[in-house]
């Protein structure tokens, strides 16, 4: 007798946006019952490949199979009613209806071929809340009254209103305290038990061990690993397909001397809630800080909170010892503070846009003479401020989109060279840059360093942070756990400390 197929099988997907191939070849097998982990770090393509599974995306090439029959998912509405169901990390509800009008929203209950609003809609949704370990939840409230987690019920109720065999959960405990993770689990295993299959994405490595069968890591657009076990798979192993930490590394010299003089940073009881709690830190001018800990450890969020682009729950952050005005990265700007993001195309560069522009863009106010733009003066200054960091090509005038990944983060640290920033924050600094370049790209920091800027580093690779890094902290689950100079660690100690408690590390 043959084997049952498997309820979803996608392979060969490819997709494509301006400047950047997003999928490259993935291929995805989902069986029912089974809840599936989905891993990669942030650009990975994890979200493409979801939107691609909920009909939001088209893929350029591939097959998807549905019941081992090839499907079509022209739309979010066709793949609903195949029985595919995603409930997006941003939840896509709408505050001011009610949860039972969310609850049946596009296929409200009818009679007669008239739709029935009421009673009906609330006594369904409240069958359906039950069923997932919230009857208090009022199906006559309206959302924007609920909180994060009951929103995320919510979002649940309306996915299990459909005839949903599968369901896809992009980083659905981020917001939940450790009781509502344990009932979200306790929710998912009632699914898997009923046959319901489950795409589970999370960052948080111990849920993964803990809910999950299966695993498939993305890296860069490609499926490093699919259907690895998810228990038995080391952390190690799995760390390593994410990271890809198999290049050799060529770091600059440091300092001599620890750098002195008054922290020119300083961060006190800083905490985001359920992101990363309390913890103190100073950066002195000519001193690089590296964070150290695993996706999902609060490493980001922590740089997004200290730039302002996050308000946090507690603390402030002071530049040379004047207190910034919370959740505003205006505030932070005009302090001295420049961010390099993760997502440099998507967060950091304006792709249809000249080096130039993207390099000026932070400083208009100096090329502005009566409501016009100095051009003449803007291109000099950007010629100057990439030639400082051996830009190619030596031409400011091309479109950004056009240069190496390398060459990209050169324009992102040209653009706060020439704003006179005095700390500059620096998310996944090589993340998508090739092994040259990126000696290159650890040259330059170093030097940014030395010549007197402070530097807050965040990367996935350890071996990164510890050549790069004077000092490190390292994290693991939203705290700090570990504080040393640099060359008192190696990779190993400070996988150890990040991965402590993990099961099979």
């Amino acid at each position: 007798m043959a084997p049952e197929p498997p309820l979803l099988s996608m392979s060969g997907i490819t997709k494509s946006f301006p400047g950047v191939r997003a999928l490259d070849g993935v291929a995805l097998d989902v069986q029912a019952g089974e809840v599936h982990c989905l891993l990669g770090q942030n650009g990975a393509g994890k979200s493409t490949l979801i939107k691609v599974l909920a009909g939001a995306h088209q893929p350029d090439t591939g097959t998807i199979r549905w019941r081992g029959e090839e499907v079509t998912l022209r739309s979010p509405i066709a793949a609903m009613r195949l029985g595919i169901a995603t409930i997006y990390q941003e939840l896509d509800l709408v505050e001011h209806l009610s949860v039972a009008e969310n609850v049946h929203l596009g296929h409200e209950p009818t009679t007669a071929g008239f739709v029935v609003r009421g009673r009906t809609a609330r006594t369904s949704t409240a069958a359906l809340l039950k069923r997932l370990g919230h009857p208090e939840i009022d199906p006559a409230r309206l959302v924007g009254q609920l909180s994060a987690a009951q929103q995320q019920i919510v979002s649940m109720a309306r996915a299990l209103s459909h005839d949903v065999r599968l369901i896809v959960m992009d980083e659905p405990s981020a917001a939940l305290d450790p009781d509502e993770v344990d009932n979200l689990f306790r929710i998912v295993g009632d699914l898997t038990a009923a046959g319901v299959a489950v795409v589970y994405i999370s960052h948080r490595l111990e849920e993964i061990r803990r809910i999950g069968d299966r695993v498939t890591v993305l890296k860069d657009g490609r499926a490093v690993a699919n259907g690895l076990p998810a228990k038995s798979t080391p952390t190690r192993e799995v760390v390593a397909l994410m990271t890809g930490r198999n290049v050799e590394y060529v770091f600059p010299d440091r300092p001599v001397s620890p750098p002195s003089g008054e922290p020119v940073l300083k961060v006190q009881g800083l905490a985001r809630q359920g992101e990363f709690e309390p913890f103190d830190l100073e950066v002195r001018p000519g001193e690089i800080v590296g964070l150290a800990g695993l996706v999902g450890s609060g490493r980001s969020e922590i740089l997004e909170t200290v730039y302002g682009a996050r308000k946090p729950t507690t603390g402030q952050v002071l530049v040379e010892g004047r207190a910034l005005k919370s959740g505003s990265v205006r505030a932070a700007v005009r302090a001295g503070l420049g961010l390099a993001p993760e997502e440099r195309k998507a967060q950091g560069l304006l792709m249809l846009e000249s080096v130039t522009r993207n390099v000026s863009v932070s400083s208009m106010s100096r090329f502005a003479r009566a409501g016009w733009i100095d051009r003449g003066a803007e291109l000099g200054a950007a010629r100057a401020a990439t030639r400082e960091l051996s830009l190619r090509p030596d031409n400011p005038s091309v479109p950004v989109r056009t240069l190496s990944g390398g060459n990209q983060q050169k324009a992102v640290l040209a653009r706060w060279l020439l704003r006179g920033c005095k700390v500059l924050l620096l998310d996944e600094p090589t993340r998508g840059v090739d092994v040259g370049a990126r000696a290159e790209l650890y040259a330059v920091i170093r030097r940014l360093a030395d010549e007197g800027l402070a530097v807050l580093l965040v990367s996935s690779e350890v071996p990164e942070v510890l050549g790069l890094a004077d000092r490190v902290l390292v994290l693991r689950e939203g705290r700090v756990v570990h504080t040393a100079p640099a060359r008192e660690l190696d990779e190993h100690r400070v996988l150890d400390l990040v991965m402590e408690g993990s099961p099979a590390s």
